[in-house]
């Protein structure tokens, strides 16, 4: 009996010494009393961080590009987590070598290269197969430091190595037992139990004389006993120039580049075959998002949960792995491998560039004509002299029918994504006629609120991986609801698992604030609700009037893009100030929301979105002369109410900046003392989509001038992935 029963050897001692985790791990996870979906709850949890790995094959490559390939991965997913990070390369087939680093992947690269100087490591020796692993960490167990950093170790030698993105979730218990065998530990992560089982396992079934033990019997092993959420990759000088992947719940894409196939093939990919080991030169990746992939490879895996790949000899093979079928003790699994095709990458490494700008999140705002046009294309249909203007959304056609008997629509969502349906409630409840209620994902899971079979749950999320909003997704799906998914990424966890859905087409988003997908998610769910109101005579010339607002609706943002030198010369005079209030109304209350967000997650600024209807109702005590207030006061049914509130906080020597309409300042500056913005008119519901342009470019500016990373704001990752 292998390692399970070496746990039931110390189990008494285990519940005398970890009571209270037993109790959390034990009775709360196994009560058969317990919500399921807080059970799902506590298994995916899982911290943001990035993994990228390259082996090549058959393809001489010096040690020098090794590394920088394995950089420029690391830097392509820094968004993901940049408090520290690692990399492991080969000194030769049997000597990894460890690098980590607290900071960024530059002060990774400069560790690394002043280490080399130290040593005198030849970055010119040529290998003809080779295999590197690499990480960059966002710190959920122990601070950012090196020893805390992945490539995490079974020990001295380095026997075996993993990096992992997520939290495993019994891994105390794991390292007691490890413990009580002699294992000692270096760092305060729940991943250095990972690689010490695996050389635990490994040298256990070696001492029973199995010598042909293979490293993906190995691996199996070893998440056999792991509770959690999971993406991993393994390397060990046991089984030089061979990578393991196994995942659960947390991303993670194998690339394949072919380059015999690809030198007679020219640029014309063809089909994408799965690589097998017949000695041709090739070159494989695996990573946490495509993004590190596209400017090597358009040929991907997506690896799916339970698969184990195994990565040998420049084939790759691919296991099941099934934790109720395989949770017993005995010899060590032997599973056949499964059959898998390979798909193309639909994006451009000209996508994942800065191009002529500053910062990723400054691309992105001046983007948003381009993916707003993205987004409609194709799905406008503009009509003509007798045919009605109407629009078509393909992922959804099947299933209007059934949206439309619908006895309420539920919009689920986090942060941005929650700011971008509550624009599109007032629209989709007005076309459709049908009862839209509004959900934060995490408190719907929390408080287990009511969802029915008779529902339509709308799961918004840009990656389509938000932890909180998957965890909804499966109670929803649990309760019989028909569930739509609106995200960015083609393949996600979301656009898998729901049963119809719409992909918002905004192209690759790598500024951890989201600033395009938020004005794509809107256009989308606008034209959610025309698909779902088409069949009512009565609104039709509301629809007519939004889908042509959606046609000019490019154009309009590029013309608010002009503002952005007033913008940047509105943040110089905030630039000191610690607090901003942002109050909107209608359909701008979302508006209010995402500005409001906008300045804190980037700037470091307090600020806060209101309701203007709730004014009186506290907020109204923090207006002086000192504290600026942004109020929006655009053209639609809540005009009058938005001037009667700039009109009560003047009157309280509020310092305001009012955002309005072209042509309205008049009506909106009493006493022409208030700092005004204008804004081109669009259709009422279209307007959010224009109002939150400024408030970016007043957060991207803002954040510049104080000085902080536009890019990489502090304790923030792009795709929240935890709890």
């Amino acid at each position: 009996m292998y390692f399970l029963s070496l746990c039931y050897c110390h189990i008494t001692s285990l519940l005398y010494n970890y009571i209270c985790f037993f109790i959390y791990n034990f009775f709360l996870i196994n009560h058969p009393f317990f919500p399921d979906c807080v059970k799902k709850r506590l298994l995916l949890i899982r911290k943001m961080c990035g993994i990228f790995a390259y082996l090549n094959y058959n393809v001489t490559r010096e040690r020098r590009y090794i590394l920088e390939v394995l950089f420029n991965g690391l830097r392509r997913l820094e968004y993901r987590g940049y408090d520290s990070a690692g990399i492991s390369i080969d000194l030769n087939s049997n000597s990894p070598l460890v690098f980590r680093q607290e900071g960024n992947i530059e002060s990774l690269v400069k560790s690394v290269y002043h280490d080399v100087a130290a040593t005198d490591l030849n970055l010119e020796e040529s290998f003809s197969v080779h295999a590197g692993i690499s990480h960059t960490r966002w710190a959920t167990h122990g601070e950012p430091a090196p020893k805390n950093s992945h490539p995490q170790s079974s020990g001295a030698g380095n026997e075996f190595l993993v990096v992992h993105n997520g939290i495993i979730t019994n891994y105390e218990v794991l390292k007691e037992t490890l413990l009580r065998h002699g294992f000692t530990f270096e760092s305060e992560t729940d991943t250095e139990v990972i690689p010490k089982l695996a050389k635990f396992i490994f040298d256990n079934a070696n001492e029973e004389g199995d010598q042909s033990v293979t490293f993906s019997q190995v691996v199996l092993e070893v998440i056999r006993h792991l509770e959690g959420a999971y993406a991993l990759t393994f390397k060990s000088r046991h089984y030089p120039n061979e990578l393991i992947a196994c995942k659960r719940g947390s991303p993670l894409l194998l690339g394949v580049k072919d380059l015999e196939e690809e030198a007679s093939a020219g640029s014309s990919f063809g089909d994408a075959k799965f690589p097998s080991s017949n000695g041709q030169p090739k070159e494989l990746f695996l990573s946490s998002d495509a993004n590190a992939l596209v400017e090597h490879t358009k040929k991907v895996l997506v690896i799916e949960d339970g698969e184990v790949v195994h990565i040998k000899d420049g084939g790759v093979s691919i296991y099941k792995f099934d934790q109720a079928k395989n949770n017993h003790g005995g010899t060590l699994s032997r599973p056949a491998s499964v059959q898998r095709a390979l798909s193309i990458l639909k994006m451009e490494v000209e996508q994942i560039n800065k191009g002529k700008y500053e910062h990723y999140m400054q691309k992105e705002i001046h983007e948003q004509p381009e993916s707003l046009t993205t987004t409609m294309r194709g799905r406008l249909i503009r009509g003509g002299s007798c045919k009605a203007k109407t629009v078509l959304l393909g992922g959804l056609k099947d299933h209007l029918k059934t949206i439309r008997r619908s006895r309420r629509i539920v919009f689920v969502g986090c942060g941005t994504s929650y700011n971008a349906a509550l624009a599109a409630r007032s629209i989709v409840e007005e076309l459709s006629g049908i009862p839209v209620t509004m959900e934060i994902a995490s408190d719907l899971v929390d408080r287990q609120g009511p969802i029915y079979r008779e529902d339509t749950a709308v799961f918004v999320s840009q990656s389509g991986e938000t932890a909180d909003t998957l965890l909804a997704l499966e109670y929803a799906l649990e309760n019989g609801a028909l569930c739509v998914g609106i995200t960015n990424t083609v393949g996600s966890a979301i656009a898998r698992h729901t049963h119809c859905g719409v992909h918002i087409n905004a192209g690759c988003e790598i500024g951890v604030a989201s600033t395009k997908a938020y004005t794509s998610q809107i256009v989308v769910m606008a034209m959610l609700a025309l698909a779902i109101g088409a069949d009512t005579l009565s609104n039709q010339a509301r629809r007519e009037a939004i889908i042509d607002g959606l046609l000019y609706l490019p154009r309009k943002v590029k013309e608010v893009l002009k503002l952005d030198k007033e913008m940047k010369d509105l943040a110089k005079l905030l630039i000191a100030e610690q607090s901003l209030l942002v109050f909107g109304r209608g359909y701008n209350y979302a508006t209010a929301l995402e500005g409001a967000l906008k300045v804190k997650e980037v700037a470091l600024m307090h600020s806060e979105g209101i309701l203007a209807g709730e004014m009186k109702h506290g907020p109204l005590a923090l207006v002086d002369e000192n504290l600026p207030i942004v109020v929006i006061a655009t053209r639609d049914s809540c005009f009058s109410k938005q001037q009667s509130v700039i009109q009560q906080l003047h009157a309280r020597k509020g310092r305001l900046i009012v955002m309005c309409a072209e042509g309205d300042k008049a009506s909106v500056s009493v006493g022409g003392s208030s700092r005004v913005i204008e804004v081109p008119h669009v259709v009422d519901c279209l307007q959010p989509v224009i109002n939150v342009v400024p408030l970016q470019l007043l957060a991207y500016h803002l954040t510049v001038l104080r000085g902080y990373n536009v890019d990489q704001p502090r304790n923030l990752a792009k795709s929240v992935t935890t709890q």
